[in-house]
């Protein structure tokens, strides 16, 4: 298996997803909570997008 560096958008789309994880756990921004433990589902969520950005040629 052939890892590739993830494009710059799909960087900045799990950068996002990680920041509005931390944010929402510190308090800072209130996002509608939807799930529980919604914190640790973007954190997780932005690891996965960057990790199939590696896997995904082009992507």
């Amino acid at each position: 298996m052939r890892l590739n560096p993830p494009t710059v958008f799909i960087f900045l789309i799990s950068l996002v997803l990680a920041v509005a994880a931390v944010a929402s756990h510190q308090g800072l921004v209130s996002l509608p909570s939807v799930l529980a433990a919604q914190d640790f589902w973007l954190a997780v969520s932005s690891y996965v997008v960057l990790a199939i950005g590696n896997l995904v040629r082009g992507l």
